[in-house]
């Protein structure tokens, strides 16, 4: 048995922070704990360090990220609209294409050395998405998936009605994590009309919000998301 494992995971909130001084944060823990990994290479196994894991949330100010195969073309407006409507935008080194943050959203970013929990990135992202789908059943919506698309959507067996209501997109280095989700939860979902989201234009775009046509309380609702998600991952939570 691997002493070394660690699956105690720091929660970190953030709250509402601007995106670029997001991305640094997470980047900076993010190559803290891949040095750690390569460090921990060229020690005996008793000599080697754990690695940490944390379990970022926040919300952002109104921005668009393009991942690093995304089309910018799916980006509707200029540099001129974008100040209009105080928004920012940056082109990022996660996979997936175009997105929308803001405030009213839960954006999520583990930074986990999987190496703690299971190497396999597929089960990773469905976990991701599991304790969304288990976050809405909790308010008594069905949330799911769709085949060949990441994401969580309600009235996803529906191809007409299909709408998404949390986004992912992730970065992963020796088996370590960053970026991760935004669900919508109490986000204006005006702003989704500037982008193609995630490159897909046959699909609507939802929130909690909507679905459930009242306001939730965002701070139950983040409750009830990170507890899920130390329930799937076996986390021990550290605040």
């Amino acid at each position: 048995m691997d002493l070394k494992i660690n699956k105690k995971t720091k929660f970190i909130d953030l709250g509402l922070i601007d995106y670029k001084e997001g991305w640094d944060y997470q980047e900076k823990l993010f190559l803290e704990v891949v040095n750690l990994k390569i460090a921990n290479r060229s020690l005996n196994p008793e000599d080697q360090k754990e690695t940490p894991n944390y379990l970022i949330f926040c919300s952002h100010p109104h921005v668009y990220t393009l991942g690093k195969s995304g089309d910018q073309n799916h980006l509707l407006l200029d540099d001129s609209e974008l100040s209009e409507k105080e928004a920012t935008f940056y082109k990022i080194n996660r996979g997936g294409d175009i997105t929308y943050h803001g405030p009213g959203q839960i954006v999520g970013y583990p930074i986990l050395d999987l190496d703690n929990f299971f190497t396999d990135i597929h089960k990773y992202l469905r976990y991701l998405e599991e304790a969304v789908i288990l976050t809405l059943a909790d308010y008594g919506i069905e949330g799911g998936r769709i085949d060949g698309l990441t994401g969580v959507w309600i009235d996803f067996e529906d191809k007409v009605n299909a709408r998404k209501i949390c986004a992912l997109g992730v970065k992963t280095s020796r088996w370590v994590t960053m970026h991760g989700f935004a669900f919508n939860v109490l986000t204006d979902l005006t702003y989704f009309n500037n982008i193609i989201p995630c490159g897909i234009d046959d699909k609507a775009v939802t929130s909690l919000e909507k679905e459930l046509g009242e306001k939730p309380d965002l701070a139950e609702v983040e409750k009830r998301l990170k507890q899920h998600l130390a329930k799937l991952f076996k986390m021990e939570l550290l605040f």
